[in-house]
C-alpha cells in the first residue's frame, strides 16, 4: 500500500456510505406521500441503495487490509452479507419512513439497526477471513451495537422528525443525517474489525488479476454508478410527478373557470356561495346576490357574429371586475348571465348602489371591430337570509331579474314573494308542457288567409294550442316564452313542422290543396339542421315544398350576418316559401331585403289596428305595399278586424288579408267542414287552386 495514502481507502469508504445513506433517505421520504404500490417501489430502491452502500463501504475499507496481508475474498459470503443488509434496510426504512413517523418508530428502527448492522459487518468480515478466536476483544464488540443504535437513532430522528418541521431544508437534513449514518457505519465496522482477529493469509481463489484492491475499486465504481442511477431516476420521476400534479391543478382550475372571460363558473360559484352562507350563519351577517342578464345580447350576437359577441362578453366581464372588490364573488353563469355575491354584511342600500354601478358601467358604449354598440342589463337582487335559504337564493335572484326585464330592462329589482310563486308556476307549466308534448295534448289551429281581390281563402297559418287537462286552453303567449327560456322550443318547433306537413297531407288526400304557414322562432334558427328537418318532414309526408310557408320575424330576417344568410340559402334550396313577419316594427335595410329569397311581407297588426284613425299608420302600410310591389313581393296584412280596415287595405293594393273579420283560428276538422260544406263564420269560398278533386291532385 506504499503507493496509496494510508487514509485513502477509509475516506473512500466513508464517502460511499454517506452517498448511499443520502440516496436511501431521499428515496425513503416518499413513503409518506405516495400510494401503497409506489411506496413499495420506493422502499425497495432505498433498501438497495443503503444495503449496497453499507457493504461497499466495508468491502473497500477491508480490502486494503486483506491486500496487505495477501488474504482472500469469499464472493458467496459477500453476497450473503449483502442480502442480510438488504433485509435490514427494508425493516429499518419501513419502520422509520412508513406511516406517520414518531419517536417510538424511530427508536424501534434504531434498535433494529443496532442488532442488524453489526451482524452484517461480521458476515462481511468472515468473507475476508475474519474469525472469532481467544483474542476477541468483547468490550469493543459489545460497543458496536450500541454505536449503531445511537448513531442510527440520531440520523433517523434528524431526518424523519426534524424534516417535518423544516421541509424547505429537507436536502440539508438528508445530508446531515447521511453523514451521521456514514460515521455510524464506519465506526461500527472499525470497532468490529478491532475486536475480531484477522485470519491467516491464504491463496486468493480469484487470482492476482482480480485481487482485493481491484475488487474494491470495482465495488466503489459500481456502487457509485448504482447510487447515481437511483438518484437521477428519482429526480426524473419527481419532475414528471410535479408536472403531472401541475397539469392536474391547471385542469382543476380550468374546470372551475369560464374559458371565455376567466371568471368563476357555476361550480366554483356554488362553492363560494356555500362558504359565504356558512360564514353568514356563524356571524349573523347578510349576503347580497345580484343576477345580471344583458338585455338584447342575442340579436347583437347574431347581427355582428359570435366573434364580436365573445369580445363584448369579455369586455362586459372586465367592467364587472372593475366595480367589484375583494368582498365580492364574481362569476359567469352562462351565455350573457353573470352573478355577483357581496359578502361584507351589505344592506339593501349597498346592494342597490352596486346594481346602479353595474348598470352605469355596462351602459357605456362598447367598441367592436365593426361598430360601436351599447348594452343595458336587467338585474335581480336577492338578500340572504331574508329572501330565502341558500338552495333558493339563486332562483329568487333570477326571478327578480325577470321582474326587472318585464318592466323593460335597464334596471334592477329586489326579490318579492310573489315572484317565487310565479317561478313555481312556470316550473309546473314546463313540467306539464313536456308531458303534453309526449302525450299529444298539443294541437294546431289554423287561421285562413283571404285573397283580397276575390275574397276567397288562399291559405292558412298554423298556430299552436295547448289543451291542459286541468287549466283548460293555455295561450301560446304563456307557454311559448317558457319553452324558449328553458330550451323546449326546439322540440315544440320540430313538432309543429311535422304536424303541419302531416295535416297538409290529410287535407290533400281529402281533396284540399292547402298552403300552410308556420312560424319559426329565433331559437329555432340557431339550429344548423333546421332546413334539413323541414325537408325531411316534407319528404316523409310527401308534400310539395311550395305548399309550406315559413314565417320569420323582420328583426331576425334583417340580421346581415353569415349565419342568417346561410339559413335563408338552405331554406331556399328546400323550396319552401319564405315570409317576413311583423314587417314595419324593426329596422329594415333595403339592400338586405333585396338579398333575401323571400316571397311575401306581412304588415304588423299594430299598423292595421290604426288604419282608420291614423294617417301615419296608413302611410306606413302604403309604403310597405309599394316597396313590396317594387321588389316583386306579395303583401299580407294580419289583424284585420273591421270592414273599414278591410276596405283601406284592398284600396292600397294589399294581396292577402288575415284576421278575426274573416275567421278566428280553428281546428283542422272545423276548417275541413268549412271548406267542404261552406259552413263557417263568414261565407267565403276556397280558391280553385286550393280545392280540387283528389283524382286531379294525383296528377300533380
Amino acid at each position: 500500500m506504499s503507493y496509496l495514502p494510508e487514509l485513502a481507502w477509509p475516506a473512500l469508504a466513508f464517502l460511499i456510505a454517506a452517498a448511499a445513506a443520502f440516496v436511501a433517505l431521499d428515496l425513503a421520504r416518499r413513503l409518506q406521500t405516495t400510494g401503497e404500490r409506489e411506496s413499495r417501489a420506493w422502499l425497495a430502491a432505498a433498501a438497495v441503495a443503503w444495503a449496497s452502500g453499507m457493504c461497499a463501504a466495508q468491502f473497500i475499507a477491508r480490502a486494503a487490509q486483506v491486500a496487505a496481508s495477501a488474504g482472500s475474498v469469499e464472493p458467496w459470503v459477500v453476497l450473503g452479507a449483502w442480502a442480510m443488509a438488504l433485509v435490514l434496510s427494508v425493516a429499518v426504512l419501513a419502520q422509520a419512513g412508513g406511516g406517520v413517523t414518531g419517536p417510538r418508530r424511530v427508536a424501534v428502527a434504531a434498535g433494529m439497526l443496532g442488532i442488524g448492522l453489526p451482524a452484517v459487518q461480521l458476515a462481511l468480515l468472515a468473507a475476508f477471513g475474519g474469525v472469532f478466536g481467544s483474542n476477541v476483544q468483547w468490550p469493543l464488540l459489545a460497543l458496536a451495537p450500541v454505536t449503531a443504535a445511537v448513531g442510527g437513532a440520531a440520523a433517523l430522528g434528524l431526518f424523519f422528525l426534524l424534516r417535518q418541521r423544516f421541509e424547505s431544508h429537507r436536502n440539508a437534513c438528508a445530508a446531515a443525517a447521511a453523514c451521521v449514518l456514514a460515521v455510524t457505519v464506519v465506526l461500527a465496522q472499525h470497532l468490529i474489525a478491532q475486536a475480531v482477529s484477522p485470519a491467516a493469509p491464504s491463496a486468493d481463489p480469484l487470482g492476482p488479476a482480480l485481487g482485493p484492491l481491484v475488487m474494491a475499486a470495482l465495488a466503489a465504481v459500481a456502487t457509485a454508478a448504482l447510487l447515481a442511477g437511483l438518484h437521477l431516476g428519482a429526480a426524473r420521476f419527481e419532475r414528471r410527478r410535479l408536472a403531472h400534479v401541475s397539469a392536474r391543478q391547471d385542469l382543476r382550475k380550468l374546470a372551475l373557470r369560464d374559458p371565455l372571460t376567466g371568471l368563476a363558473n357555476r361550480v366554483m360559484f356554488d362553492g363560494a356561495l356555500n362558504q359565504a352562507v356558512q360564514h353568514a350563519d356563524a356571524h349573523s351577517t347578510r349576503l347580497a346576490l345580484l343576477f345580471i342578464d344583458l338585455d338584447g345580447f342575442g340579436p347583437i350576437n347574431q347581427a355582428l357574429g359570435h366573434h364580436s359577441g365573445d369580445r363584448l362578453l369579455r369586455e362586459a366581464a372586465a367592467r364587472l371586475r372593475a366595480v367589484t372588490g375583494p368582498q365580492d364573488r364574481l362569476a359567469r353563469l352562462g351565455a350573457d348571465k353573470f352573478l355577483i355575491l357581496r359578502t361584507d354584511d351589505p344592506g339593501t342600500d349597498v346592494a342597490a348602489h352596486l346594481a346602479g354601478e353595474v348598470l352605469e358601467r355596462l351602459h357605456q358604449p362598447f367598441t367592436l371591430p365593426d361598430r360601436d354598440t351599447t348594452l343595458s342589463a336587467s338585474i335581480g337582487i336577492a338578500m340572504y337570509p331574508e329572501h330565502g335559504a341558500m338552495s333558493t337564493l339563486l332562483a329568487h335572484a333570477e326571478a327578480a331579474m325577470r321582474g326587472a326585464k318585464g318592466t323593460g330592462g335597464a334596471t334592477y329589482c329586489f326579490f318579492e314573494a310573489r315572484m317565487a310563486n310565479s317561478t313555481r308556476d312556470q316550473m309546473e307549466l314546463l313540467r306539464d308542457l313536456r308531458v303534453a308534448l309526449a302525450n299529444g295534448q298539443l294541437e294546431l289551429y289554423y287561421q285562413p288567409k283571404i285573397h283580397a281581390a276575390s275574397g276567397e281563402v288562399s291559405g292558412v297559418e298554423a298556430l299552436m294550442r295547448w289543451h291542459h287537462p286541468q287549466r283548460g286552453m293555455v295561450s301560446p303567449a304563456v307557454f311559448i316564452p317558457i319553452a324558449e327560456r328553458y330550451g323546449l322550443i326546439h322540440a315544440l318547433g320540430n313538432w309543429v313542422i311535422d304536424e303541419a306537413c302531416r295535416q297538409a297531407r290529410v287535407w290533400r288526400d281529402g281533396g284540399l290543396r292547402m298552403r300552410v304557414a308556420i312560424n319559426l322562432s329565433v331559437h329555432q334558427l340557431r339550429a344548423s339542421d333546421l332546413a334539413e328537418r323541414i325537408g325531411t318532414a316534407l319528404a316523409r309526408h310527401q308534400i310539395q315544398p311550395g305548399l309550406l310557408t315559413c314565417e320569420i320575424t323582420e328583426s331576425v330576417a334583417m340580421e346581415d350576418s353569415p349565419v342568417t344568410a346561410r339559413f335563408f340559402e338552405a331554406l331556399a334550396r328546400v323550396g319552401v316559401h319564405i315570409s317576413i313577419d311583423d314587417f314595419g316594427t324593426g329596422y329594415s335595410s333595403l339592400s338586405t331585403l333585396r338579398k333575401l329569397p323571400a316571397e311575401e311581407l306581412k304588415i304588423d297588426r299594430s299598423f292595421v289596428l290604426d288604419l282608420e284613425t291614423s294617417s301615419d299608420a296608413r302611410a306606413v302600410a302604403e309604403a310597405v305595399i309599394k316597396l313590396a310591389q317594387v321588389l316583386g313581393l306579395k303583401v299580407v296584412a294580419e289583424g284585420v278586424e273591421t270592414e273599414g280596415q278591410n276596405q283601406i287595405l284592398r284600396a292600397l293594393g294589399c294581396d292577402e288579408l288575415q284576421g278575426y273579420l274573416f275567421a278566428k283560428p280553428m281546428s283542422a276538422k272545423a276548417l275541413a267542414v268549412w271548406a267542404l260544406d261552406d259552413v263557417g263564420p263568414r261565407s267565403l269560398a276556397f280558391r280553385a287552386s286550393l280545392y280540387k278533386d283528389t283524382a286531379l291532385l294525383a296528377m300533380h
